[in-house]
Formats: structure tokens, C-alpha cells, sequence
């Protein structure tokens, strides 16, 4: 018994030495203000730490201050989320070797063999890897060397939510973000005219932009994608279609590098009359691939800039043949890919160049806005395009910007596939998600599209209340909303810290609480559905209190003696100590009762002796049945 309790009193110890040693840390988390999704899961995941003794200070500051403290490190915790298709894996892990994104300066404290510098070379390695297999292996690497590295705290897949109101059927989810095929469109009654809310990269729609395809920021995705178009689109499953290519073929040069020829399709107008043909297609080129524009201050995010060396025109044809060939540097798998991207390689009317088909790419480039650009040895003269009156093959054209700030669009009655049902669109501009919701119920919008648009509280409302007036959709996951954690600044350089903050986020509660449904956990960087990223990763960076709980707060018995499972999470040696103690307090018991059992069996032994020596004549059953001196039997 005395080894029991000495036993006890040292597992309490250790215990006492765990509470002790679990000193509390604070984070800094920044988030961009005027979010209100995101703060309220700020809020959660700041709940969540705080029972391991993370104390969490958020800043909500704006834009411009966000990117700033992002891209300088100046961080413990910020939210990002992944591209989607068609740029993840690779173009989102291409960005991450530029400083101007939140991973570049989180990835600096990466601990060997994976270190920042191994990162970059791998991911620059495995988009020249022409063999699909050595490449598939190549991304399994890459992806499980980061995730051991627990920088990404995967939070949940963001699906993209539709609301259509009954009038209107025939909607399909776009194949990417920002992509909203409204000329699919069929009109049950009512008018051939649809207003809508598109979500925006702000969230709510704000403004058109400049309208021109080669550039970025005010443009909006969603109305890139309307009215202009590419060589190539982004299909279902990653499928690239043909689009104002017809067809293409792709053949290895001596040396290296490979060459693509684009058979460009026949027929095609532009929404202001002219007609599309090679000589188009090697003009928005030569504008968009100027030298200049190929670093990282441009088009320079992304590799296809870096790896195309030559475009031409042969073959027969209107426009200098109806060929565009195009050679690369080397076999650069994604390119195909690359070029379904809503930007900035969609291709513009030549009637909206400075001086038409004949525009120089050196003194009037369509790049934005009247400065000069260099780089790569050379400088030009960016003047932007004609005006904002755009002009692409996409089913819809630009019409007007009107004074309370929404915008209209038409259709493209020449357009090369199908004429859409839809004649107009009238995107509408609101301040609030409120306003938004209110429209929706006084029936003077028709449609939601898109993220950041109605609050995922309103959505369930809809869905639930108003099923009668409207469809709800919800889209596949198509990129993950991720919290980076900083590698590179103290006290979240500390892996297990980072693990810690891993398993004591309790993400399904969360988003039951704040997304109603409208997104599910994930417990992977990339969706699972991305080229190349449906890799089983361990450990699951998913919700496990008890395991954050013994990460947090190790003893100091520990640090001597620690038991490791497979993904090197230690166990608390207090825990195994309780175990050990039990089994011994147990024994102890057993043999205490066998003990008194044993004497109570001797002292009775001595009475039998002690009975026969006087001569009585009691039998067994006298001396086991009945009392002895006075007592029950059972006492003996």
C-alpha cells in the first residue's frame, strides 16, 4: 500500500506540473475589415484557442494595411484562400516564391529537408515534368512535405451559392470562381431582361472597371468572363474545350520546348462587327507578352509568360493563315491550363487598340494607364484600350454604367455557339447583403450569384422559408478558405505550437454555426478534386482537443520521457503514470483481501485443533454450519 499511495501523489504532481508548465502565448491575427464572415469565424477560432491557453489579439484593419502587414510577415494568423480552378495546385504554388502574397513570407521558418528554398525548386521542377506519373508522385511529395510543416490550418471548401427565382431554370454551376453562365439560361415567363447580384472580388458589385482584358484590378472577373473569351476554356473535370481555337496539336522540339498549333475557328465576330482571325490573336499577344510585362511586377504570377519564346501565324486562311503556332521553352505541362484563365489572355477586338491592327505593342500597349513600363531590358508605353465600350466574342456585350450605378449588358446575337434566351442583364449594385435580401423578397431581383453576396444566414432563409419563389443552389467545393499560420515569427515558429492550433479548432462547430451548411471541413490545403491533390495526408489536421490539450502543455517528465505516436504527437506522461498507478492501487486491494481472507481461514483451523483436543465430538458441518462462540458463521 505504501507504493500505491506514493504512486498516486506523484501522478498528481506531474499533473500539478502540467497546469503549471502550460504558459500562455498571444497571437497576433489580422483580418480585413468590413468582413463580417470572417470576423464572426475570427471570433470562433479566438474562442477555440483560448481553452489551450492561446490568447488571440485580432486587428481588423483595411485593405491596404492588410496586404501590408500579409506580405511583410507582419502576422501570426491571417486567413487566404486557395485559387481554385484552374489555378490550383500549381499557380497558386507558383505565387508563393513572389512577395506579395501572405505564403511567401509564412513559408521562411520551413524546417529541413523541406525548407522554403527546396519548396520553390521542387514546384518550379515539377511543371516541367513531362511524365504524368513522375509528376503525380512529384505533387504527392510536395504536398505531404508541406503539410507536415503545419503552416495551412485547413478550415473548410468554399462552394459558391445561386439563388434563382422560379421564372428562371436551366442553371449550371460554373467550372470556376467567378464564372456564372448566364447564357444558359432559359425564361419560363416574364421578361427576357434579369437582374442580378453577382459576387464581385469585393464581395458586393461595385464597378465595371476599365473593361479591357489584359489587365486587373477594378476589372471584374464575372464580366471578363461575359465578354471575352480565349483559345481555350476550362471544362467540367478539368477538361480543356476548344473555344476560339477549334483544335490543337502539340509537338516536342529538338532541344527542348514544345510547340503548339492553334487551329483557330472560322466565323467568329466580335460584338462590334470585326472579325476574328490569326492576325487578332498574334496582336493581343504581342500586346500582352511584351517583354516588360513578363516579370513579376506584370503578368509574371503566373509561368506561362516566362515560358512562351514565339507566336506566328501560318497555314491557310483569312488573317495571315488561320494557324497560331506558339512555342514554349520547355514542356511546360499547365499551359493549356494557363490559357482558360479569365485573365489577361482573353482576346480584344482590334477596332479597340490605339491605332487598330496595326498597333504598336512598344508605343501604345493596351497595359494600363498611361505610364511606362520596363523590365527585361526594353520599355513601353502603355496607353490602355480605346475606350471602356469593350469588345470581345463572349455571349454578352457591354452597354452602360447607369447613374445609380448598375450596369447593363445585352446579348451577342453573332455569337459563334448559341445565341443566349437571356437579352439583357442588369447587374445591380447594392450597399448592403441586407439590401440584397430585401430585393429578393420584394421581388425586384432575380438572381444571387456567387460568394460574398447574401449573408449565409439569409441563404438558409431562402432555402428554407422561400422555397416556393426560389431554386437554391449550392456549388462543389472548388478552393479551401485556409488560416496561414507565420513560420517565421516567434512563438508560432514552434511546429508544435502550430500543431496545437491544428487540433484545437473545432472547424464542423463553427461552420455549422456561422455557414449554415454552405461549406464542410476539410483538413488539406487543396480540394481533393484538384489536379493532382487527391493525396491521403496525415496527420488529419482536424478537431482533437485532448490531442491539442497534451501538445499544449507537456510536463516536464515529459521532456525526458516522451511516447510518440505516428504522426510524432507526444503523450503526456502524467496520462501513462494515472495508468500505471491504477493497476498498482488494484493489486495492492487484491492481496489486502486475500490477506484477511487467509488469516480468518487459519483462525478457524485453530479452533477445529483446538476442539478435538478436548475430546468433543462435533463433526464438520457442526463447527462450519453453526456459531462459535456465540457468533454467526458468516464472521468467522
Amino acid at each position: 500500500m505504501k507504493g500505491a499511495l506514493e504512486c498516486l501523489l506523484f501522478s498528481i504532481h506531474a499533473s500539478a506540473i502540467a497546469a503549471l508548465t502550460c504558459d500562455p502565448v498571444t497571437l497576433d491575427f489580422i483580418v480585413q475589415s468590413g468582413n463580417a464572415l470572417l470576423a464572426s469565424i475570427e471570433d470562433n477560432v479566438r474562442t477555440d484557442l483560448a481553452k489551450v491557453n492561446i490568447n488571440v489579439v485580432t486587428r481588423l484593419i483595411d485593405k491596404d494595411s492588410f496586404n501590408s502587414n500579409m506580405t511583410s510577415g507582419n502576422f501570426h494568423l491571417c486567413f487566404s484562400e486557395t485559387w481554385g480552378p484552374p489555378h490550383d495546385p500549381h499557380s497558386f504554388a507558383s505565387s508563393w516564391k513572389a512577395p506579395d502574397e501572405a505564403h511567401y513570407a509564412a513559408l521562411q521558418g520551413m524546417q529541413a529537408p523541406l525548407t522554403q528554398a527546396q519548396l520553390t525548386t521542387d514546384i518550379t521542377n515539377v511543371l516541367l515534368e513531362g511524365n504524368v506519373q513522375t509528376r503525380t508522385t512529384s505533387w504527392k511529395n510536395i504536398l505531404t512535405g508541406l503539410h507536415a510543416q503545419a503552416i495551412d490550418l485547413p478550415f473548410s471548401g468554399k462552394r459558391m451559392p445561386t439563388v434563382l427565382r422560379k421564372r428562371l431554370a436551366g442553371y449550371q454551376a460554373g467550372q470556376q470562381q467567378y464564372d456564372y453562365p448566364v447564357h444558359q439560361l432559359q425564361v419560363l415567363s416574364g421578361s427576357t431582361t434579369i437582374t442580378v447580384a453577382p459576387g464581385a472580388q469585393s464581395g458586393l458589385f461595385n464597378t465595371v472597371g476599365r473593361l479591357d482584358p489584359h489587365t486587373y484590378r477594378p476589372n471584374e472577373f464575372f464580366i471578363h468572363n461575359w465578354v471575352y473569351e480565349g483559345l481555350v476554356s476550362y471544362g467540367a473535370d478539368g477538361v480543356i474545350e476548344p473555344s476560339l481555337a477549334a483544335s490543337w496539336t502539340i509537338t516536342d522540339l529538338v532541344g527542348g520546348g514544345q510547340q503548339y498549333k492553334f487551329t483557330l475557328r472560322d466565323g467568329v465576330t466580335f460584338q462590334d462587327g470585326e472579325s476574328w482571325n490569326c492576325t487578332v490573336a498574334k496582336l493581343n499577344f504581342d500586346h500582352v507578352l511584351a517583354p516588360p510585362l513578363t516579370t513579376s511586377d506584370e503578368h509574371g504570377w503566373y509561368d506561362l509568360v516566362k515560358q512562351i519564346t514565339s507566336w506566328s501565324c501560318q497555314g491557310p486562311g483569312t488573317g495571315a493563315g488561320n494557324e497560331l503556332v506558339v512555342n514554349t521553352q520547355d514542356k511546360y505541362y499547365p499551359l493549356l491550363q494557363e490559357l482558360t484563365y479569365i485573365r489577361p489572355l482573353r482576346m480584344l477586338s482590334p477596332a479597340k487598340f490605339a491605332h487598330g491592327i496595326t498597333t504598336s505593342a512598344v508605343t501604345n500597349n493596351t497595359c494600363c494607364c498611361n505610364r511606362d513600363a520596363t523590365g527585361n531590358g526594353q520599355t513601353i508605353r502603355c496607353t490602355g484600350i480605346t475606350s471602356n465600350v469593350a469588345a470581345g466574342t463572349g455571349p454578352f456585350s457591354y452597354v452602360e454604367t447607369r447613374t445609380n450605378g448598375d450596369a447593363h449588358f445585352t446579348r451577342h446575337t453573332a455569337h459563334w455557339r448559341s445565341v443566349p434566351q437571356i437579352e439583357n442583364i442588369l447587374v445591380k449594385k447594392y450597399a448592403t447583403a441586407a439590401a440584397v435580401m430585401a430585393a429578393l423578397l420584394d421581388g425586384s431581383l432575380d438572381a444571387v450569384m456567387g460568394a460574398g453576396v447574401l449573408e449565409p444566414a439569409d441563404f438558409n432563409t431562402i432555402r428554407i422559408q422561400h422555397a416556393a419563389t426560389f431554386d437554391t443552389f449550392l456549388g462543389p467545393p472548388i478552393m479551401n478558405r485556409v488560416i496561414i499560420i507565420n513560420s517565421n515569427k516567434a512563438p508560432t515558429n514552434d511546429l508544435t505550437l502550430r500543431k496545437v492550433i491544428m487540433h484545437a479548432v473545432d472547424k464542423a462547430t463553427i461552420i455549422d454555426s456561422e455557414l449554415y451548411g454552405m461549406a464542410e471541413p476539410v483538413d488539406a490545403l487543396f480540394p481533393k478534386n484538384a489536379p493532382y491533390c487527391g493525396v491521403d495526408l496525415t496527420p488529419r489536421w482536424d478537431y482533437d482537443f485532448e490531442k491539442a490539450q497534451l501538445l499544449r502543455c507537456p510536463t516536464q517528465a515529459q521532456t525526458q520521457t516522451t511516447v510518440v505516436t505516428a504522426d510524432d504527437d507526444g503523450i503526456n506522461v502524467a496520462v501513462v503514470i494515472i495508468i500505471v498507478c491504477a493497476v498498482v492501487v488494484l493489486a495492492s486491494i487484491a492481496a489486502l483481501a486475500m490477506f484477511i481472507y487467509g488469516k480468518k481461514q487459519g483462525a478457524l483451523y485453530e479452533k477445529m485443533l483446538q476442539t478435538e483436543k478436548k475430546g468433543g465430538a462435533q463433526n464438520d458441518s457442526d463447527v462450519m454450519g453453526k456459531s462459535v462462540e456465540g457468533q454467526p458463521a458468516e464472521n468467522i
